[in-house]
């Protein structure tokens, strides 16, 4: 990692969910990336009391003109051109995808070099699809386009694509066609989370990341988490990204992501806790006690 005393501070529009109780969306995005050193500034696509995996919640789901509202206000008190990048996650409403398309083009105008990160978030091994019917064509459509860097689980990744993705030629085939619809003055880079692979050990869990330097894979013990938790797809996303914008190498990235994220949820399990213990494993975003190293595929 960088010298935290070297580093200049960033700016991230972070365009999430947001739960009061427990981490996901910008409640598992924000944190790290602020423990990283990163200014979020967060608009909130959702308020819930909790992740909907519970089973019962409460709160809504704002309108776009909420999000729109709330971008404009951040930019009459201070110039886009100082965004450095704008991370999206769960959008909740299909429209809110317009909303958020419009704020990374103003976001653009103002400083070409602006990153956009696009986690799509749309379902899960196991769970199938856990957004409104309407969500993955939309995110197909306009936001992976819009995106520099996109990052699906293993599950999105076959949604996005319609390709399957068994086996390590089959997932770098699909990776090879969602770089293909995305961004083309971007550094084009896909991430792809919780893959488990028919020709790997069954008891390894594996992050790809491929970019035009090429492609990385990182292997990390498969954690018992019974059922899995929430927010670790989110928090990975922020990781890579805070990371990205740090040293440029995706490599690099890909490594004190996953390597992060591997130590907060052995604490998780460790504690046994429904949710991720993300304030615990603070440390852990700034300088992993433990480094897994990517190998080029």
């Amino acid at each position: 990692m960088s010298d935290p005393a070297s580093f200049t501070s960033q700016n991230i529009l972070s365009i999430q969910s947001w739960v009061s109780y427990g981490h996901v969306g910008n409640a598992a995005a924000a944190f790290p990336l602020q423990r990283m050193g990163f200014n979020v500034w967060t608009v909130n696509t959702v308020q819930f009391s909790n992740h909907t995996g519970y089973g019962k919640w409460r709160g809504m789901v704002f309108p776009p003109e909420h999000v729109r509202e709330i971008i404009e206000g951040i930019s009459e008190r201070t110039s886009l051109a100082e965004c450095n990048a704008v991370l999206s996650g769960y959008m909740g409403d299909a429209n809110t995808v317009a909303a958020i398309l419009e704020a990374v083009r103003k976001v653009r105008e103002a400083n070409p070099q602006a990153l956009y990160c696009c986690d799509p978030v749309m379902g899960d091994v196991g769970r199938g699809v856990f957004v409104r019917p309407e969500i993955p064509e939309v995110m197909k459509a306009l936001a992976v386009k819009a995106a520099d860097i996109v990052t699906p689980n293993q599950f999105e990744l076959e949604l996005l694509t319609g390709h399957s993705v068994g086996t390590l030629k089959e997932v770098l085939e699909a990776v090879a066609a969602l770089r293909s619809q995305i961004h083309q003055d971007g550094p084009r880079i896909v991430v792809v989370t919780s893959l488990i692979r028919e020709d790997a050990s069954s008891e390894h869990i594996e992050t790809l990341a491929v970019s035009d330097e090429g492609a990385w894979v990182v292997q990390t013990p498969l954690i018992p988490l019974d059922p899995p938790r929430n927010g670790t797809g989110d928090a990975i996303a922020a990781l890579f990204l805070g990371n990205y914008l740090k040293t440029g190498s995706v490599k690099k990235s890909l490594e004190n992501a996953v390597s992060a994220l591997y130590a907060l949820l052995e604490l998780t399990h460790q504690r046994g806790t429904r949710e991720i213990q993300l304030v615990a494993a603070q440390e852990e975003y700034v300088n992993p006690s433990r480094t897994f190293e990517a190998t080029r595929v």
